[in-house]
């Protein structure tokens, strides 16, 4: 072989073997560059109040691991879910439209359907990203088999289907064909202790199973929603405490947060979980719960109602202990998750992505508007100002710059700005549809009470349908 030919056949063999090294390393390639998406955790509570977290500034309810979280996160200070109530708000987190859009308005009463089975879920948009998708606790968007967790996109479901239930294993609850019964995979199971315990633990056995492909947890436990119930050990941890059971449900909601996070360090995760946390809704009028320096609370139109603790941790990506104070929506969660999987946010989505605001690669805020209907109250947040309407009550206006307690009404002072905010919610309006079921007649009057006392900065009197008849009988005794 001469020289020039031994050269040619060096170079030939050199080429083989670099293509044969190159082919052998690219799923290695591909299966490094999966790993790489990070995994996505949606921790979703029940009623918690605005200011009851040590990161919210609160001093009586302790809750180390979800400040800990938060500080080493992004904290935003004008976040808010798109209604006062939990079937509603979740729907329209788990869609990322206005949940008015396929006429999911209101809390669902027994004999209600669900999501719109032609709207994609936030699970489907992850599958088909790639993850592994899992849900636990509270579902409360569907009872009828088509409507349930496991035929919505997620792969794991370990919960119940209804929107309560008992901390504690309850034998009218917990019987096979009942929406308070906890399900795995749609198949009854039961369990023993504590719920919020075996929702942390749970939820960390999943992420055992999964730690190596990237999975999307939708964790959201029935805390701190009645019944107020605790676990005894904690009862005497808060001996004496004026918001004793709270405190107790609170630190068993703090240990299940733990439990998750030690579970994500453990297996070397925790840097590349995108967190997002938050509440459904503002704090309730029955659990003990408070929304401070806000007015209102849960199921009405004041920032009580509406605004709520919210933070995002993802070391990998943000730079942890800032606030941000861009006007941002649940809504966002949705194209937040779809973006960071790597795939295209729908435009037709009402939320945006969060991502790029937080990095500071887009100026500006996430959203200049943000709207609110339940059957016959509605609202509209524009820059500064707030209107609420209320049927056969009117409506109010407040610059929540100046008044974030909402008390001075500016309808009759700023005529110009109500009219411009007014008829951009009646526009709004125009894009959604009727509310496919309401809540009734009782109901219906409770709402327009409580409003009736907050319009007028009064204390609320009637809050719930039982006083509501305790009032009537009074009146008529009268």
């Amino acid at each position: 072989m001469t020289r020039t030919n031994l050269n040619y056949y060096k170079a030939g063999v050199l080429s083989l073997m670099i293509a044969l090294i190159s082919g052998a390393c690219q799923p290695a390639k591909q299966k490094n560059k999966e790993l790489q998406k990070p995994n996505v955790i949606v921790m979703l509570l029940d009623d918690a109040g605005y200011a009851d977290f040590g990161f919210a500034g609160c001093k009586d309810l302790d809750t180390p691991n979800i400040d800990q979280l938060a500080t080493n996160g992004i904290r935003f200070s004008d976040a808010h879910v798109t209604a006062s109530v939990c079937g509603p708000s979740r729907a329209g987190l788990m869609v990322g439209k206005y949940q008015q859009r396929f006429g999911f308005e209101c809390n669902p009463p027994k004999h209600y359907s669900g999501i719109n089975l032609n709207e994609k879920t936030i699970a489907d948009a992850m599958k088909e990203a790639g993850y592994k998708t899992a849900a636990f606790g509270k579902w409360h968007l569907g009872e009828g088999p088509e409507y349930r967790p496991n035929r919505r996109g997620f792969d794991y479901f370990w919960g119940f289907l209804t929107g309560g239930r008992s901390y504690f294993p309850n034998k009218k609850q917990d019987k096979e064909g009942t929406a308070h019964s906890i399900r795995e995979n749609d198949k009854f199971t039961t369990f023993e202790g504590y719920l919020t315990d075996r929702l942390g633990e749970k939820a960390a056995e999943f992420i055992g199973e999964h730690k190596d492909q990237p999975f999307f947890i939708y964790w959201a436990p029935n805390a701190v929603h009645t019944p107020m119930e605790a676990k005894e050990e904690d009862m005497v941890l808060y001996e004496g405490h004026e918001r004793q059971t709270l405190a107790a449900m609170t630190w068993s909601l703090d240990k299940a947060v733990g439990t998750i996070v030690n579970k994500l360090k453990s297996e070397n995760l925790l840097d590349n979980t995108l967190i997002f946390f938050l509440s459904d809704n503002g704090g309730a009028h029955n659990n003990q719960s408070s929304n401070l320096p806000l007015k209102g609370f849960k199921g009405n139109k004041f920032e009580g109602g509406h605004r709520v603790p919210f933070f995002v941790h993802w070391p990998a990506s943000l730079e942890g202990g800032q606030v941000y104070d861009g006007l941002t929506s649940s809504l966002d969660i949705f194209a937040s998750c779809v973006d960071v999987a790597g795939m295209p946010v729908d435009e037709s989505l009402d939320g945006v992505s969060l991502i790029p605001y937080l990095k500071g690669e887009k100026q500006g805020e996430p959203h200049t508007e943000l709207f609110w209907r339940k059957d016959k109250m509605a609202a509209i947040r524009s820059g500064d100002h707030k209107v609420i309407r209320v049927s056969e009550l009117g409506y109010r206006m407040y610059n929540l710059k100046d008044n974030l307690q909402e008390t001075n009404d500016l309808v009759d002072v700023d005529k110009e700005t109500f009219t411009r905010l007014n008829d951009e919610l009646k526009a709004w309006e125009t894009t959604t549809m009727e509310p496919l079921w309401t809540e009734g007649e009782v109901w219906d009057e409770v709402t327009r009470l409580i409003h009736e006392d907050l319009f007028m900065n009064r204390e609320v009197q009637v809050k719930n349908p039982g006083q509501l008849a305790k009032s009537r009988s009074f009146s008529e005794e009268k």
